[in-house]
C-alpha cells in the first residue's frame, strides 16, 4: 500500500481515538492530520490531492453530520468515513445518502477502517483526475476569443464551415481560420476530441 501521494484526516474530539486512529493509518504508510473539532479542520488549509476524511459523528460544536452538510456547500467532495459509538439506523442512512463511503460502529476492527480508507482514497484519486482534467479543459478554454468560443460551440454541433459561416455572418475562410485557433488553443487532436472536451465543459459548467 502507497498512501504517499495521498492524506488521511481524522476528526474526533476524544484525544484517545484520535490518536489511535493517527498511529494506525501512519503505520500503514498514509500522511495523516489529526484535528479534535470540525472547525479546526475547516480552518486548516487542504492541499490539492487524492484525500479522505474519517470523522466522527457526535462531537460539540459542528457535528460530523454538520461538517458533511457544510463541505457540500462548500463543494468540497471529500469521501467520509464516519466513526461513532452510538450509532443508530437512521443516522447512518443520513450519511450514506449525502455520500459517505462508510459508517464504522467503535469499537471496529483495525482490517475494516484500512480498507475502507483505501476504498474512499481510490475513489477521491479518480475525482482528483478528473479535477485536474477539468482545471486544465478550462484553462485553455479560457484563451479562446468570444469570437472562437462562438466557432467551437457550433463546430462540435457537426456544422461544416461554410454552415458556420452562415449562422455567424462571416466567410468561409474566416471560419477555417477561427476553427484552426480553436484546435490550436484546445489542443484536440480531432473533432471527436473537441465534441468530447465540450461536453465535458457543458457538463460541469
Amino acid at each position: 500500500m502507497n498512501g504517499a501521494d495521498s492524506i488521511v484526516y481524522v476528526v474526533d474530539d476524544d484525544v484517545s481515538s484520535r490518536q489511535s486512529l493517527e498511529f494506525l493509518i501512519r503505520a500503514s504508510g498514509y500522511t495523516v492530520r489529526a484535528f479534535p473539532s470540525s472547525r479546526a479542520f475547516l480552518a486548516s488549509p487542504r492541499p490539492e490531492m487524492p484525500a479522505c476524511l474519517v470523522l466522527d459523528v457526535r462531537m460539540p460544536g459542528l457535528t460530523g453530520l454538520e461538517l458533511q452538510g457544510e463541505l457540500a456547500k462548500m463543494g468540497v467532495r471529500l469521501p467520509i468515513i464516519f466513526i461513532t459509538g452510538h450509532g443508530d439506523i437512521p443516522m447512518s442512512v443520513q450519511a450514506m445518502k449525502a455520500g459517505a463511503v462508510e459508517f464504522l460502529t467503535k469499537p471496529f476492527r483495525e482490517e475494516t477502517m484500512l480498507r475502507a480508507i483505501a476504498l474512499a482514497i481510490d475513489r477521491d484519486r479518480v475525482a482528483h483526475r478528473d479535477r485536474l482534467e477539468m482545471a486544465e479543459l478550462r484553462r485553455r478554454h479560457a484563451r479562446l476569443t468570444p469570437r472562437e468560443s462562438e466557432v467551437m460551440a457550433s463546430v462540435v454541433t457537426g456544422l461544416l464551415n461554410k454552415q458556420v459561416a452562415a449562422e455567424l455572418g462571416a466567410s468561409e475562410k474566416t471560419i477555417k481560420a477561427h476553427r484552426g485557433k480553436v484546435m490550436q488553443k484546445m489542443e484536440a487532436a480531432s473533432l471527436a476530441d473537441l465534441v468530447r472536451m465540450s461536453e465535458k465543459l457543458g457538463a460541469n459548467a
